[in-house]
């Protein structure tokens, strides 16, 4: 098994062919809480995006891989690395399963196992950080249960339309 495999999952680097369905997960509204994003991307930004995601995470200073079912060769969502500091040894990391009837499958837990052992064997990374909502359990007990612990709080942090809410930052040493 390769390190970028796990039992049922495998993460790929983005290409062409997934333009079309980049551009459905990135453009949908109720993703945007979790990521940030406030408006559309264009299939132009998408298609550009793709043309450069072969650039070294050195460069870029992110990545993003492609979760996808070894057996079915479906994607299901993506994992990303941000933030990416080769001098401090550390990242952040986002994860998206895309379709609610993808979540609560494992995916999740093996695509993050799978993407610790990269960070931590091959990029020599000391430390994985993320940021999750307060609010949203299913995340929090995702990454708990990864080995990240929580070592923050930001208090009324994020904006969720009609009220702040607090962002937990939870990170994960390379022991």
């Amino acid at each position: 098994m390769s390190i970028l495999e796990n039992r049922s999952i495998s993460l790929r680097a983005p290409e062409p062919e997934d333009l079309d369905l980049l551009y459905i997960w990135e453009n949908e509204p109720s993703i945007w809480q979790v990521s940030g994003t406030l408006t559309p991307f264009s299939r132009y930004v998408l298609k550009q995006y793709l043309e450069n995601a072969a650039q070294d995470i050195f460069q870029a200073k992110q990545l993003r891989l492609i979760i996808q079912l070894k057996e079915k060769h479906r994607p299901v969502g993506a994992i990303d690395l941000f933030d990416f500091d080769p001098h401090h040894h550390r990242a952040g990391m986002g994860i998206l399963i895309a379709e609610r009837s993808d979540r609560r499958q494992g995916y999740a837990t093996e695509a993050i196992e799978t993407m610790l052992s990269y960070c931590f064997e091959v990029l020599h990374l000391h430390q994985i950080y993320c940021n999750v909502a307060a609010g949203n359990s299913a995340s929090i007990k995702l990454f708990k249960a990864a080995g990240f612990e929580e070592c923050g709080r930001k208090k009324e942090w994020l904006f969720d339309g009609s009220t702040y809410v607090d962002e937990l930052i939870f990170q994960k040493l390379n022991a």
